[in-house]
C-alpha cells in the first residue's frame, strides 16, 4: 500500500505539512550515532514537528526491543519499557495530527509491549504498565508551536522530566519548554494533572491548604505513574 505523504495541497501551502516516508525514517535511524542513542535507555528524543509520529513511533519500536533484550524478567521489562517511553517528546501544531500522534504512540507501545513480553518472557502484560504509559504519552506529546514555545491556547508548553530513581522508581518534574532550552529550573507546582490524589488525606484528616505553597509529583514506582500522586511542599 502506497504511503500517504500529504493530506491536502492547502495544508502543504499553509503549514508546510509533508509526511516522511517510513523508508527515509529507517534510513535516518540507522545512522550509527542515532543507533547509539536509541540503545542508551535514558537518551531523550524531541520531535518539534512530530506530525502523526513517524519518527517517534519508529524510535519507540526500537527502544522497546532494546529494553526487552536488556531485561531479565517481565517485571523488569515493564519498568524498562516505561523508562524508554518517557524519553520521547513531541510537539505538533495541528490538532488532528496531535490526536493521531497520541493514538499511534499508545498503540505502538501497547502492541510492542505485549508482543515482546510474550516473545522474551512468555508473560501477559501488566495493566498498570498500560495505564502508566498513557499518562507518560499524554504528558510528553504537546499541541503547540515549537518556535514560539507555546501551546494551542497560547500558554507555555509544559513537559515532564521522568528522573529514574534506582531501577523501579521515578520522580516526575514539570518544566516549560522554554526553561528546558534555557537550562532553567522547574515550574514549581503541578500543572498537567488529570486527577489529583492527595497523599496527606490519610484517615480523612483535613488539610489546611494555606500551609502549603506548592505541589509536586511524588516519587513513585514506574507502574504507579498512572495514579499521578502529588505531595505538598511548604
Amino acid at each position: 500500500m502506497k504511503e500517504k505523504l500529504i493530506k491536502s495541497v492547502d495544508r502543504v501551502k499553509g503549514h508546510g505539512e509533508v509526511f516522511t516516508p517510513r523508508s527515509v525514517v529507517d534510513l535516518m535511524l540507522n545512522q550509527p550515532e542515532i543507533i547509539t542513542k536509541i540503545n542508551t535507555p535514558q537518551a531523550t528524543f524531541l520531535e518539534p514537528a512530530a506530525g502523526e509520529g513517524a519518527f517517534l513511533v519508529a524510535i519507540l519500536e526500537r527502544k522497546l526491543k532494546y529494553a526487552a533484550e536488556e531485561s531479565k524478567n517481565a517485571r523488569e521489562f515493564g519498568n524498562n519499557a516505561l523508562l524508554v517511553l518517557s524519553t520521547l517528546y513531541g510537539i505538533e501544531l495541528l490538532e488532528d495530527n496531535v490526536e493521531m500522534l497520541v493514538m499511534n504512540m499508545n498503540e505502538t507501545f501497547a502492541n510492542n509491549y505485549r508482543e515482546l513480553g510474550m516473545e522474551f518472557f512468555e508473560a501477559e502484560p501488566d495493566l498498570k504498565v498500560y495505564r502508566s504509559a498513557k499518562i507518560i504519552i499524554r504528558a510528553n506529546m504537546a499541541q503547540g508551536d515549537a518556535l514560539k514555545k507555546v501551546d494551542a491556547s497560547g500558554n507555555p508548553i509544559i513537559f515532564s522530566e521522568w528522573q529514574p530513581i534506582g531501577k523501579t522508581r521515578v520522580q516526575r518534574t514539570e518544566y516549560t519548554f522554554e526553561s528546558i532550552i534555557n537550562n532553567d529550573g522547574p515550574i514549581g507546582t503541578v500543572q498537567n494533572q488529570t486527577e489529583q490524589l492527595d497523599l496527606f488525606a490519610i484517615n480523612d484528616e483535613p488539610i489546611e491548604a494555606q500551609k502549603f505553597s506548592e505541589q509536586r509529583y511524588a516519587e513513585c514506582k514506574w507502574t504507579d505513574v498512572y495514579k499521578e500522586l502529588v505531595e505538598y511542599v511548604s
